[in-house]
């Protein structure tokens, strides 16, 4: 226990101090024939994971049916924690007490929607996180609250039946096939 506590403050530190690269757990590309090589837009994201007991606070679409982790794109000048509390008190409404540690990223590639570029590159950082016991309001974007985004607590098993189920559809979410394999990964973990 010890040994495992003083391994992670070492890796934060060496992730603070030096931009230390997480693990990258896949490479997912959204379509086929995407020249990864070409001219690249790149997004920067976090995700937070919650974890009490077998289940995950995620945020539910009431629209599309789907289960996401909480999280979203690093703003200019924001650090990754701070991203985390942004995100968080966002689609949650919940506050960030604390960043446990590292799960792993993961890198998506698709088309890019700007003409002057061939790549849209973006790399989801996963965190393990702990959050106070209230949940507030949220602070949806419109597409959010158009997607009737909604914090749940959900069982992983449940989580990942039903984003599989979505797999079957006509519309399923660009993000889905990026969930379902990081809720796969902690499950084979658990």
């Amino acid at each position: 226990m010890i040994k495992a506590r003083a391994a992670r403050k070492r890796q934060s530190f060496l992730f603070k101090r030096y931009n230390f690269v997480m693990q990258i757990l896949t490479e997912i590309h959204r379509a086929g024939g995407i020249n990864t090589q070409g001219k690249t837009v790149h997004r920067t994201a976090v995700r937070a994971v919650i974890l009490r007991g077998p289940e995950l606070l995620m945020v539910y679409s009431s629209n599309v049916g789907d289960y996401k982790f909480p999280g979203g794109g690093v703003d200019v000048g924001e650090s990754h924690q701070q991203a985390l509390a942004r995100e968080l008190l966002e689609e949650c409404g919940a506050s960030l007490l604390s960043v446990d540690g590292e799960l792993g990223a993961i890198i998506e590639y698709n088309f890019a929607k700007e003409k002057e570029y061939d790549v849209f590159k973006m790399t989801s950082y996963y965190y393990f996180c702990q959050i106070g016991a209230e949940f507030g309001s949220q602070k949806l974007d419109e597409y959010e609250k158009d997607l009737g985004f909604q914090p749940l607590w959900i069982n992983i098993d449940e989580a990942i039946l039903l984003n599989r189920a979505l797999l079957e559809t006509d519309e399923i979410p660009q993000w889905l096939r990026r969930e379902i394999f990081i809720l796969e990964h902690i499950k084979r973990s658990m």
